[in-house]
């Protein structure tokens, strides 16, 4: 039998009722496209499954969609490998759970594959459900951009302006060093050459890489923001929402950290990171004696970066309760 034309990859981690809607949108948009959907529990222990299953039969969709269960949850890239490996295709869009599509993204984004015969990977424009947009083109992290991001100072950022990681919201199309994995397609052809996600990578920090592969190889990224994805950012992990409380986040974002730094930039340059962050937050504090404002960086982030600092590849080991 040959490849599909697509392959779309839903992972869940107990968040059924985002799978529905999310697969209300998406669907609409396939009547057209030779595709199916996979969806991959990733050992929610809940009754994600269920739900899911069950909305699947009462829509009478089973031929457009795979449901699989993953025995562990070992994250986001070994869920999207599991559905990467489920169904053969020519190309495979990752999407994440809390996504939403725009009618005629689907389309726009295979187009823009043809298009760009050299892109590895094609991303849309990321928006929230009122239309305005969100940062998902980006540069890669490096040391510089960790002495940008803990000194907060308007004079460091200019000065190192061509390593600050976030680009604006684009408005045309754009080839970023690496994009946002909550919606991104990527041809069949990138997984044979590159291998697939590094499963070293709990969450965070798998999509940097990924792109850093897919650079090195001499792929192309491109960025269609006539593609657009809605993304709610509420999926299942707590990362976002404690930074942006300046709570601790978990241990495996670090980890992610140490890994990403070491395999990048070796052992000095994952040092070099965390010594530029630590003269960030020296000026940061000097600004403060000064009488300037200060922002509160992530409670525990001055020890938080330096996890596995003696064993920068070791993998992250989910605790039985969760």
């Amino acid at each position: 039998m040959p490849p599909l034309q697509l392959s779309i990859i839903i992972v869940n981690f107990r968040t059924p009722g985002f799978v529905i809607d999310c697969l209300e949108t998406l669907l609409p948009d396939l009547d057209r496209v030779d595709a199916k959907v996979v969806i991959v529990d990733n050992h929610s222990a809940d009754d994600s499954a269920e739900i899911i299953q069950a909305w699947l039969m009462q829509h009478d969709i089973a031929g457009k969609a795979l449901f699989v269960q993953s025995e562990h949850n070992a994250g986001f890239a070994s869920g999207n490998n599991i559905g990467i490996k489920s169904c053969k295709a020519r190309l495979y869009l990752l999407l994440n759970s809390d996504t939403l599509i725009r009618p005629g993204a689907i389309p726009i984004m295979l187009d823009t594959a043809l298009r760009f015969p050299q892109a590895g990977l094609i991303s849309p424009r990321l928006e929230w459900p009122d239309g305005t947009g969100q940062e998902s083109c980006f540069r890669f992290p490096t040391p510089f951009s960790e002495l940008i991001a803990a000194s907060q100072t308007g004079l460091v950022a200019w000065c190192f302006s061509r390593y600050t990681v976030a680009w604006s919201v684009q408005t045309q199309i754009a080839h970023p060093q690496w994009t946002s994995f909550a919606c991104v397609l990527i041809r069949d052809e990138v997984f044979q050459q590159l291998g697939l996600l590094d499963e070293g990578y709990f969450m965070y920090f798998e999509d940097v890489e990924f792109c850093h592969r897919v650079g090195q190889a001499g792929w192309e990224i491109v960025h269609n923001p006539k593609a657009r994805v809605v993304h709610l950012r509420g999926g299942s992990s707590p990362v976002k929402k404690q930074t942006r409380l300046k709570k601790r986040v978990p241990r495996y974002f670090y980890e992610s950290r140490t890994r990403y730094f070491y395999q990048a930039f070796g052992w000095l340059g994952f040092m070099s990171a965390n010594l530029l962050w630590w003269a960030g937050r020296i000026i940061s504090g000097i600004r403060q004696l000064l009488g300037r404002s200060d922002k509160a960086v992530i409670e525990g982030q001055w020890l938080d970066i330096w996890t596995n600092w003696r064993n920068p590849l070791k993998h992250y080991t989910l605790p039985n309760h969760e």
